[in-house]
């Protein structure tokens, strides 16, 4: 499964950045972010349907 993750802008949270990661790599960015005070926002990344 892969997720969306928005770094949130620290005064009105909006969102200023966005990757897709796969849910091996959520626990990392969130360890990071948590380590810096980063505020974000993860998701489950949309599908396309082929």
């Amino acid at each position: 499964m892969r997720f969306e993750i928005l770094r949130l802008d620290d005064i009105d949270g909006t969102p200023v950045d966005r990757t897709v990661v796969d849910a091996s790599s959520v626990n990392r960015i969130v360890q990071q972010a948590a380590a810096i005070g980063q505020r974000i926002w993860i998701r489950p990344a949309e599908t396309s349907a082929s």
